[in-house]
């Protein structure tokens, strides 16, 4: 049997509501950008997401914020708008399905994903099926941990399980999990909002260019 074609590309996604998108979505992707050095960022805004009801930021709105926040990237950043066109339910297993066809067998797909994500991983639809067509990395931050007396038993096994190195992610396909202990932002789009409504301007949360948005746009506000 021949063995396996290693990956031609390797493309990092970083999946989220963005609203907004703020510093600590940023550090995410950043630092695995230096971990990995993947060819691409593919940063997905959420269209529907099952878990989450009310976005406040219309569609065209968080993708600008995106596309602010991630201009001086230095990988190429793509902003695929798959979820946004769907009409159904957003479910991340969907998406990865859905480029997994796009790209091809070969290339490198890496999901990140933060801790809080990860804590609650069990509850997605069709996790386990998620290593069937991308890597799984998530990284720490303050008050949501990585380790085993926070993330649940069954997802903690699995990550275990499947551990690969940095090199094992950027060159096979799918299929390996990457836990990161060194990010150390704690920022939430639930914070910013409130802020926001309040009249403040939460400076050292939210990339300049993605607060100028919206303030000309008066967004998130009462």
């Amino acid at each position: 049997m021949a063995a396996p074609q290693p990956a031609r590309r390797c493309i990092a996604l970083l999946g989220g509501s963005f609203d907004p998108v703020h510093n600590g979505h940023v550090a995410l992707g950043e630092h695995f950008i230096a971990l990995l050095q993947p060819d691409e960022l593919r940063v997905i805004p959420a269209g529907n997401p099952w878990q989450k009801h009310g976005l406040q930021a219309s569609s065209a709105d968080r993708v600008e914020m995106v596309r602010r926040a991630f201009s001086h990237e230095q990988v190429a950043v793509v902003i695929d708008q798959q979820e946004i066109r769907r009409t159904t339910p957003t479910y991340t297993i969907d998406t990865l399905q859905a480029l997994r066809a796009e790209l091809g067998a070969y290339v490198s797909i890496v999901f990140l994903m933060g801790a809080d994500q990860l804590q609650h991983l069990d509850t997605w639809q069709g996790w386990q099926q998620l290593f069937d067509h991308a890597h799984l990395c998530a990284a720490s931050r303050p008050g949501f941990g990585i380790d085993a007396a926070q993330v649940p038993a069954v997802v903690m096994e699995e990550f275990t399980r499947r551990a690969g190195t940095r090199q094992e992610i950027r060159n096979t396909s799918h299929g390996k999990a990457y836990l990161a202990s060194s990010l150390d932002v704690d920022i939430s789009s639930t914070e910013i909002r409130s802020l926001l409504q309040r009249g403040e301007r939460p400076e050292s949360l939210i990339p300049a260019r993605v607060l100028d948005y919206i303030e000309q746009h008066h967004l998130y506000q009462n």
